[in-house]
């Protein structure tokens, strides 16, 4: 195998591992009904980041390729993380969306769920 294709299965893992560690801390978030804003956006990304498993799994040079260039600013505000038609995101910041979003689409399916798990009388009570 080529060092080349070596190097895009490391990055690949990693990406993998990055985003099922985003998706954990969103997920936290999610659960409590926090709304995500650009500084819940910064705090998921520098505790995934920073998780020890995710550095000590991969190798520095990958490790590298996930964190934001200093020239990408983003807002540090409680204002909602909007990117219109953006897809230029850090690749934290894009999984933690994509985890909210997954979570918006789960909402309804899951109402659907409890109302079909409702018991409904029979005709002889009410």
């Amino acid at each position: 195998m080529k060092e080349q294709d070596l190097a895009a299965l490391r990055f690949q893992a990693a990406a993998r591992d990055l985003e099922h560690i985003v998706r954990h801390i969103a997920a936290r978030y999610v659960v409590q009904g926090v709304p995500l804003t650009w500084r819940l956006l910064h705090a998921i990304e520098a505790e995934a980041l920073a998780d020890l498993g995710f550095a000590s799994r991969h190798e520095p040079d990958v490790l590298d390729l996930f964190k934001r260039p200093e020239d990408m600013t983003y807002p540090e505000t409680d204002d909602p993380a909007t990117f219109g038609r953006s897809n230029a995101l850090p690749a934290a910041f894009a999984f933690a969306v994509a985890a909210y979003e997954d979570a918006q689409l789960e909402q309804p399916r899951d109402a659907i769920r409890r109302q079909g798990s409702v018991q409904r009388p029979s005709s002889g009570q009410r």
